[in-house]
């Protein structure tokens, strides 16, 4: 009797062995979280860049309607508002424009006398020329705004939002998306251009 069980035993432990039935079912629960959390990242990625190419395009658009005398800033940042949010209806979108007298002075600083410690800041009490009027030295001697007639304008948008997706149990970044897209376009000449500011002052 003893001898019977065991054997019956071992008859079905073997073909238990040899048995594939339902080996694809666990396979695909082993591949199925990896492969839909590649799918959900490339969802995003894909967002993200389809996000950018809008965005692109809706900057040049704003810098483009920006450049005419007859320029409505709000308007235009609304249309680029607009755009953005039909592929990411939640993006906090904000367009920032900042002016320049021409192409060179983009991102450049303001002139001043580096001579006391040579430090790439004005400081010490060097001198400066407060090429913007804005009462102080800057790192970047562009203006605010949407400037003058033939002035380089350098309209940048910037969209933050939340990823489509979250994964919370892998830990992944979960943080807030920022993406950005910048456009410099030439204000038309529909006046003379104001120079720039000759007025001189002194680094704290």
């Amino acid at each position: 009797m003893h001898r019977a069980a065991s054997s019956f035993i071992a008859r079905r432990l073997r073909r238990i062995r040899t048995d594939e039935h339902g080996v694809t079912v666990v396979e695909f629960g082993i591949l199925a979280p990896v492969f839909f959390l590649m799918l959900l990242g490339l969802i995003d990625l894909a967002q993200m860049g389809y996000a950018k190419s809008i965005m692109n395009g809706a900057a040049n658009d704003a810098a483009r309607i920006s450049s005419l005398e007859i320029a409505n800033t709000d308007a235009a940042d609304a249309v680029v508002e607009e755009m953005v949010r039909y592929i990411i209806p939640d993006a906090k979108v904000v367009t920032t424009r900042r002016s320049y007298f021409d192409f060179n002075d983009i991102a450049r600083p303001e002139s001043w006398n580096d001579a006391s410690n040579s430090n790439g800041i004005c400081d010490n009490g060097e001198s400066y020329t407060d090429e913007n009027r804005n009462g102080q030295w800057d790192e970047d001697v562009g203006a605010n705004g949407n400037g003058g007639a033939n002035d380089i304008v350098l309209v940048t948008v910037k969209a933050t939002y939340d990823p489509l997706f979250a994964f919370p149990v892998f830990g992944l970044n979960n943080n807030a998306r920022t993406i950005e897209a910048t456009s410099v376009r030439q204000n038309q000449p529909f006046a003379d251009q104001v120079g720039l500011g000759s007025d001189g002052g002194t680094c704290a």
